[in-house]
């Protein structure tokens, strides 16, 4: 049998890898939809893996990411900077130019969580392929902050574009 033609080879898959952490529901939430809308891109697999799971073997097989994280005391989560503890190094030099995104699951504004993941990313040299997404719950008492969180469908509507978004540039060979 004659191989195909170059042009009609179907091109490789690519892989979108959305690590998260969540303690109240709110940012799964956020990351189930950012893979709601990745998933649409049949030429990408996605996967929505825990931050404690996720490693640097993770990081290097995937061709684009997005960092789902709670705010924490004005900072991302502890779980999620255990992911980036783990797996900094191991990745270094070997992922830069890949597409990032990010979102956050604020309490109050979310900036501090989005500082602290786009200085990691500068060190990986990916390359931020949309504004951090940041969902604010209002979440000032501490019967609040430790409620169930309900992100709202405007929301979670966002989340999911940002995360067709970045499959549609994947697969496209954008990014």
């Amino acid at each position: 049998m004659a191989p195909l033609p170059t042009d009609c080879r179907t091109p490789p898959r690519k892989t979108l890898l959305i690590v998260y952490h969540t303690m109240t529901g709110g940012t799964l939430q956020m990351a189930r939809a950012a893979a709601t809308g990745a998933s649409q891109e049949q030429a990408v697999d996605v996967r929505l893996v825990p931050a404690a799971q996720a490693g640097p073997a993770d990081v290097l097989a995937a061709d684009g990411l997005i960092f789902a994280t709670p705010e924490n005391l004005a900072a991302m989560s502890g779980l999620m900077k255990d992911f980036f503890d783990r797996s900094y190094y191991a990745a270094f030099e070997r992922i830069n130019g890949r597409p990032y995104a990010c979102l956050v699951c604020a309490g109050s504004d979310g900036s501090s969580a989005v500082r602290q993941i786009e200085r990691i990313a500068t060190g990986w040299r990916l390359r931020r392929v949309a504004d951090a997404l940041i969902v604010c719950t209002h979440a000032q008492a501490p019967e609040e902050i430790l409620r169930p969180k309900h992100i709202d469908a405007a929301d979670l509507a966002r989340c999911e574009h940002l995360g067709a978004a970045l499959a549609a540039g994947l697969a496209l060979g954008i990014y």
